[in-house]
């Protein structure tokens, strides 16, 4: 089991990590198999194979889904490996689980899907048969290995399709604050759209404003390939309105799931590794008292390294504010 060894870590490091009594107390609050009404199975983790669960969830059930499985390398997730394959065998693998997913969506619903340079081309034709095409986020990773005859790899792509052309979005909802370098002024040289020295922007296709969960934020895990919750709540403000249902199929260390219950929608998560399920469930308690997302304030996305001039708000303030 993952953690049954506890690491020497820093007095400052912040990682979450269970006791043996958080996995006792937990594991009874897992689901397992157990589908019922639409309702029951709402803001619920499955321990479970996916491939288990969502042939069996009600059709049309989720609002937006959140996939995040292995990339196409050589991985451990816990007890779980996942082999390499060729570009044609990873799209076959997509697909061997993909439609029966896809049953779960409503017919105005959004699919995120994250994936790296490598594993792109693959997720592009295996859905693309299936789904609309809308754009790819890239979003800087900001830490990595160097490497000594190759471009350092610091990026990873998210795809974003639809079901329909009836779908949501609220760009509104995700506008990023920047520092103004050439500032707007109206016909009476007035500020226009920005104020000390920042201004709500549009949000691109290319992020450089995440930072990947490490040792001192307390949202950080022992999950290999955790994603931040600043880069999980861009995609849930953008594409679902409160009280839609959030479907993560690859639930890992539980951050769709965090971050559906501090920006008020519902979720259901599935995850094979228990270790990280239970780790899911620990993050949902802390979350009732706190409901900051590192980055985001007072409705607001900011760019990276500006936390001095942020708002700031009590971690137990429960309305979504930053916690420094």
């Amino acid at each position: 089991m993952i953690g049954t060894t506890e690491k020497e870590r820093a007095g400052l490091n912040r990682t979450l990590i269970l006791s043996e009594e958080d996995r006792t107390r937990l594991r009874g609050q897992l689901a397992t198999s157990d589908i019922t009404q639409r309702e029951a199975n709402l803001d619920r983790i499955f321990h479970a194979d996916m491939l288990d669960i969502v042939g069996r969830l009600p059709a049309h059930c989720a609002d937006l889904i959140i996939l995040d499985p292995p990339y196409n390398l050589d991985k451990s997730f816990g007890s779980v490996k996942f082999r390499r394959g060729t570009r044609d065998e990873y799209a076959q693998w997509i697909l061997t689980w993909l439609p029966s997913l896809l049953r779960t969506l409503k017919p105005s619903g959004s699919v995120y899907f994250c994936g790296d340079w490598r594993s792109g081309s693959a997720i592009e034709a295996a859905c693309e048969e299936h789904l609309i095409v809308r754009n790819r986020v890239t979003w800087e990773r900001e830490k990595g290995r160097g490497a000594s005859a190759n471009w350092k790899n610091a990026s990873e792509d998210i795809w974003f399709f639809t079901a329909s052309n009836d779908y949501f979005f609220d760009v509104e909802a995700v506008k990023l604050k920047k520092k103004v370098i050439a500032p707007y002024t109206d016909q009476n040289g007035k500020p226009k759209d920005w104020e000390d020295g920042y201004r709500l922007t549009h949000p691109s296709n290319l992020w450089t404003d995440i930072t990947v969960p490490f040792w001192s934020m307390p949202e950080n895990t022992d999950h290999p390939t955790q994603k931040p919750e600043k880069l999980i709540a861009k995609l849930l403000l953008a594409s679902s309105r409160p009280g839609d249902v959030v479907l993560d199929p690859f639930l890992g260390s539980g951050t769709s799931a965090v971050v559906s219950r501090k920006l008020d929608r519902r979720f259901i998560g599935i995850e094979i590794e228990e270790e990280f399920a239970l780790l899911a469930l620990r993050r949902l308690e802390l979350a009732q008292y706190d409901r900051g997302v590192q980055g985001y304030s007072e409705g607001t996305f900011w760019e990276r390294n500006s936390a001095p001039v942020q708002p700031k708000k009590k971690r137990s303030d429960g309305d979504g504010g930053l916690f420094q």
